[in-house]
């Protein structure tokens, strides 16, 4: 089995490094008389249709038997109140610079004894769907959140008997179960915007005042992702596809944050010109030795703004959240989505809508496609120093999305560097860097950038860029050398053509490499140092900007 939840007694021991003071404080609390284990879909989907507030509509599930639910199971709708999106400004890291672990300790210890309280369910799901990475992950929730367990357990692998048999026979890892413990309704005055609390070491965490489902799942990943690097992964926070070109396989992926296109373009058919299969869209893990990738989920969690009622889509949809519901012409109660009600409207959709979907491929990745949302690059660029792709992974710069609850005096249009578009990170920002680079340079992966926003006042379209991609794919990309800078190319794209004759333009490209060596600059101080980068990153991009001037 891949993760540990039993011990011999002679193993209960302080200097067992799985056990901490708050692993404990976390896991004793599933043994409480006031938790109910929920061990099938079926029992989770009942809780969530009878919970208060949650809207039942008359949509079908598709091949709801087959995922374990009732033959006649409907897409059921939950909705949170003024917050409807991640609050990144209420996560705190043990371990980190600056992180009182005592005081924090206390924190969690009296919110778990006001919550004794309250009734609460215990769900168990698998991360990770190849033999080669599972773990398992457990969460406990109060009564009155019940969809957010159902949308849990839909998101991630519950224990079905195949499960069962593969997490039996999957590689063994010295990790413990991940435990998550949640309480919505839980306040306290000095965390107006909630806490999101992680030992991400002993892989637990504590999900406190915050009812978005989009905090479970994320911080499921965070520790997931942390075990993975610990043992030989690399963490991703992006999408995967392969095409079959006659035989030869060329595997992609995309980095980008909610609302770049990476969803768009992982999913995207291309108009079927390829044979195709996806990995995943949103949370996969690379094996730094052989270059395969694995999925962590089964499920997407997906932007419902793209999908009116009647798109083909919304057959695969087995939850919402933070949508509207109406009545149709047959007094059938119906989904109003594309963001009506709010920003940011949700929903879980099943693995079948992707038909050619894979857990595990075997071959390297081929190439890195980097999402950003920097009006001063052009649609595409190819990187051709493994150095400069890392570092421009590293310095992603894109813009904050209604994916974010963003709080007061935080300005959601300004650029931001968001790196690897991971703002799940638990480890030194260095260690990503390393390993990135280490697929640039000794696994021979190439390194492009897609300007999925504006260049120049002009909406790169997703026509384009996606036209883009299927030209490298299909080997018809003829790249251009990017002015002065001899390690980047640009791929032409009508209308977006970069213009360095043109002053405003090039002192707006400088502007965009300075804010990337501010960024790298204030890393140096920023949490003592804790994300410091190695100083060849500041001399490339400083010679960078040396080249335009």
């Amino acid at each position: 089995m891949s993760s540990i939840n039993r011990f011999a007694v002679d193993e209960i021991r302080k200097s067992n490094p799985i056990l901490s003071d708050f692993r404990s404080i976390i896991e004793t609390a599933f043994y409480g008389n006031n938790v109910s284990k929920v061990t099938e879909l079926k029992k989770a989907y009942e809780l969530a249709s009878d919970s208060p507030g949650t809207i039942k509509t008359d949509l079908p599930l598709f091949k709801a038997e087959e995922m374990g639910l009732p033959e006649d199971a409907r897409i059921l709708v939950f909705n949170d109140g003024k917050v409807f999106g991640r609050t990144a400004a209420a996560r705190r890291i043990i371990g980190q610079p600056g992180i009182d672990a005592a005081y924090f300790s206390g924190i969690l210890r009296e919110a778990i004894y006001q919550g004794r309280q309250k009734e609460f369910y215990h769900g168990t799901a698998l991360v990770g769907l190849a033999e080669s990475f599972m773990i398992k992950a457990h969460l406990m929730i109060p009564k009155g959140f019940e969809n957010n367990l159902y949308s849990y357990l839909l998101n991630f692998q519950m224990l079905t008997e195949e499960y069962k048999d593969l997490y039996q026979s999957s590689k063994i890892y010295n990790e413990g179960d991940i435990y998550i413990y949640a309480d919505p309704d839980w306040s306290h005055p000095d965390f107006p915007h909630g806490l999101a609390l992680f030992d991400p070491i002993h892989n637990v965490a504590a999900i406190l005042g915050l009812r978005y489902f989009g905090e479970l799942k994320k911080a499921t990943l965070t520790l997931a992702w942390a075990t993975a690097h610990r043992n030989n992964f690399i963490a991703c926070h992006g999408g995967v596809k392969q095409y079959d070109l006659d035989g030869e396989k060329y595997t992609m992926a995309v980095f980008g944050l909610s609302g770049s296109g990476k969803s768009t373009i992982t999913l995207s058919d291309h108009g079927n010109k390829f044979n195709m299969k996806v990995l995943h869209d949103d949370a996969f893990i690379i094996e730094k030795g052989t270059g395969a990738t694995t999925a962590l989920e089964p499920s997407y969690f997906d932007k419902t703004q793209d999908y009116p009622m009647g798109d083909k889509s919304i057959k695969y949809f087995l939850t919402c959240q933070n949508v509207g519901v109406t009545l149709d012409k047959d007094d059938k109660k119906v989904l109003v989505t594309e963001d009506i009600r709010n920003g940011n409207g949700r929903t879980i959709k099943s693995r079948f809508v992707i038909p050619n979907r894979e857990n595990h491929l075997t071959e390297r990745i081929n190439s890195i496609f980097w999402i950003m949302k920097d009006d001063s690059l052009p649609p595409i660029l190819k990187i051709n120093n493994p150095i400069l792709a890392s570092i421009f992974g590293l310095t992603l710069a894109t813009k904050r999305s209604t994916a974010e609850n963003v709080v007061s005096g935080v300005d959601i249009n300004k650029l931001v560097i968001e790196p690897f578009a991971n703002p799940f990170r638990c480890y030194a920002l260095n260690e990503d860097y390393q390993n990135f680079k280490h697929l640039f340079e000794e696994k021979a992966t190439d390194c492009y950038i897609l300007n999925t926003g504006f260049f120049r006042g002009e909406k790169v379209t997703p026509a384009q860029t996606l036209g883009s991609i299927e030209k490298i794919i299909a080997n018809e990309a003829n790249f251009k050398v990017f002015g002065p800078l001899e390690d980047i190319s640009y791929l032409p794209v009508d209308n977006h053509i970069p213009d360095f004759e043109n002053k405003e333009y090039v002192e707006n490209l400088i502007k965009g490499m300075e804010n990337r060596l501010d960024f790298l600059n204030d890393m140096k101080s920023e949490m003592d140092g804790y994300n410091a980068l190695p100083e060849e990153t500041n001399i490339v991009i400083e010679r960078i900007i040396s080249e335009l001037k």
